[in-house]
């Protein structure tokens, strides 16, 4: 059972797609992190010797990445610096609506949740 991170990888696949399951690790991170270590991105977790456990730690160590609960507080921390300020993207992020710039009257059910009735608005 290989332990990076905090985060036990799933056995059975790719080191190269496991290292994503870590916060903060995406497939290219996942790839530069096993060129550093040195690893082959084809080997199974369940294959890997402790020593290439070792050596994937020391690159993720070593590439000094935020990852899992700082990255998690990080991005909480600036979210609620957005609303303190009163930003456009704090208020959109208080209300609980899309902030990217995307319209909202159609579609965006993600972020405002399931449609609420109208009191009086039947055809």
């Amino acid at each position: 059972m290989a332990r990076i991170a905090g985060i036990d990888l799933p056995r059975d696949k790719r080191i190269v797609i496991g290292l994503t399951y870590i916060y903060g690790i995406g497939n290219t991170t996942a790839e530069k992190v096993l060129a550093e270590a040195g690893v082959s991105e084809d080997v199974r977790v369940r294959d890997l010797s402790p020593e290439d456990e070792d050596k994937v730690r020391a690159a993720v160590d070593k590439l000094n990445l935020t990852l899992e609960g700082d990255l998690r507080r990080e991005v909480s921390l600036n979210i609620k610096g957005l609303q303190e300020i009163a930003s456009y993207r704090g208020i959109r992020h208080r209300r609980g609506l899309p902030v990217r710039g995307q319209h909202t009257k159609n579609n965006a059910r993600t972020r405002k949740g399931p449609a609420r009735a109208i009191a009086g608005k039947k055809k």
